[in-house]
């Protein structure tokens, strides 16, 4: 379904995206782990051909993503960035309208298929109460349902997701974790998505892709990713690891990286 082929990509002098290799498949959900600056958001955007990588490439259902148009791309495939304007003067219908653009002409109006897309969105997100209302109205986690109803009422194959639990206080991320399943669950949506909490990730997807340094370190699901060598080698920190049934979780012990640099000062002080 998702493919990239030996992508690299050159940000700066400090930052490089070099020979990413995987395969989605159809019905995965998939998060990308790994430190700050590792290049977890920027494989999302060459996947969108928001960045045009400097060798490889990504395909999409065999067709070369750069050989399409950006509403072809949008057809199959949504992608949900971590940062959106909650300031705008919408209410939650005209916002989810929103994704139904890549279906329509130059200044085509919505049809009735289009209004049932939109009804259906609405019901998925549990949001049908809240259609009138105004986005700044609305807590942080009703926030981002609205704007996961707007992703989903293109009707992709695919949804890719930037932190989307960010900003959210526990209760909003569970809620929001358990719509992500959901879509995916009854709907066959596959998600590719960024996540910072390791054991939210571990949770909630049926394979883990690890970056460090703008390179796939591990890859494969959460018993063979959520180990101590892992977290020793991406994260420098010491960890133990829990087993509930087959989802792994861990718990922090120790910074092995400050403990490094805390010796590297004695040495030389």
């Amino acid at each position: 379904m998702l493919l990239t082929k030996k992508v690299s990509f050159k940000h700066s002098e400090s930052f490089s995206l070099d020979n990413i290799n995987f395969e989605i498949t159809k019905g995965e959900i998939v998060s990308l782990i790994g430190p700050n600056g590792s290049g977890k958001s920027t494989i999302l955007r060459i996947i969108t051909n928001l960045l045009k990588p400097n060798e490889g490439a990504v395909l999409l259902d065999g067709d070369e993503i750069k050989n399409l148009s950006r509403q072809a791309i949008a057809k199959k495939l949504s992608m949900l960035p971590q940062v959106h304007n909650n300031e705008l003067d919408l209410t939650v219908r005209e916002l989810v309208s929103f994704g139904r653009n890549p279906h329509k002409g130059w200044f085509q109006k919505l049809d009735f298929e289009d209004e049932k897309i939109i009804d259906w969105a609405l019901e998925v997100t549990n949001l049908q109460s809240y259609e009138f209302r105004f986005l700044q109205s609305l807590s942080g986690g009703e926030r981002q349902r609205a704007w996961i109803a707007m992703a989903i009422a293109g009707r992709p194959n695919v949804l890719l997701l930037d932190e989307p639990t960010t900003f959210l206080d526990i209760a909003h991320q569970l809620e929001v974790m358990e719509l992500i399943q959901m879509l995916n669950d009854r709907f066959g949506m596959t998600i590719v998505m960024v996540l910072h909490d390791i054991n939210q990730a571990a949770q909630y997807s049926d394979r883990l892709i690890v970056l460090k340094n703008g390179c796939i370190e591990y890859d494969g699901n959460s018993q063979y990713v959520i180990c101590k060598e892992m977290f020793h080698d991406i994260f420098e920190i010491d960890v133990e690891i829990f087993n509930d049934g087959d989802r792994p979780f861990f718990k922090p012990i120790r910074n092995v990286g400050k403990l490094k640099e805390e010796e590297r000062f004695r040495v030389h002080s």
